[in-house]
């Protein structure tokens, strides 16, 4: 049964060059990154499509980190190529599904076509109530604090791929997120694990600097 949609979860979407593992990496799947992160994309879709029925009403997904600038100019442009042909497809779909698309993060250095076919989803999807969805793109959250953009608190922060590090993410948000982490690499990533981070999530007591009632009594 679906659960009530309340729920900020943030997520770093992490593993999608080591899921491609290149020639030369210890068991090879032997495809190239802009593979992985292609496959990336298509974990974005099953997890929107899970999100609302797992209790989450807003979800942020961290795509391009300002210092992703730094990774070869090959694998920089096919990402942006990607971003804009993911906006352009799935804008439609995310309308029909009632959901608002939003990008967070600096537009100024992002190329031109990835500039209009983010405004084209955002203003397609504006009327969107059943999920928000937060796609961060040359985002970073030292940027973010000095410019005054803060947005509601994070619940629950998942990472995949293994690393356990916030990477200059929502750091103002996370103040009191639950924090989950885990190997599965993106590409691999869906409506299974999303369920079962929110299930860890909801076993745990949250008491933002208090006492559990027991022990306040």
């Amino acid at each position: 049964m679906p659960q009530s949609s309340s729920l900020h979860v943030a997520i770093v979407m992490d593993g999608n060059g080591r899921w491609a593992r290149p020639r030369g990496w210890a068991r090879p799947r032997g495809l190239p990154r802009v593979a992985g992160h292609r496959a990336g994309a298509e974990a974005v879709r099953r997890t929107v499509e899970a999100a609302p029925d797992s209790g989450v009403a807003a979800l942020t997904l961290y795509a391009f980190s300002a210092d992703n600038w730094k990774r070869p100019p090959g694998e920089v442009a096919a990402l942006m190529r990607l971003f804009a042909r993911y906006l352009r497809t799935e804008a439609p779909r995310l309308a029909r599904n009632d959901v608002r698309l939003e990008l967070i993060g600096r537009r100024d250095r992002l190329p031109i076509p990835l500039v209009t076919a983010i405004d084209a989803a955002e203003r397609g999807t504006a009327g969107g109530a059943r999920l928000h969805l937060r796609l961060a793109v040359d985002y970073s959250s030292r940027w973010a604090i000095d410019a005054g953009i803060i947005l509601p608190d994070v619940d629950l922060l998942i990472r995949t791929g293994g690393e356990q590090r916030l990477s200059d993410f929502l750091l103002w948000e996370c103040a009191y997120a639950e924090l989950y982490f885990t190997e599965t690499m993106w590409p691999d990533f869906g409506a299974t694990q999303l369920a079962a981070a929110v299930a860890q999530f909801h076993a745990r007591e949250r008491r933002f600097g208090g006492l559990p009632e027991a022990a306040a009594g």
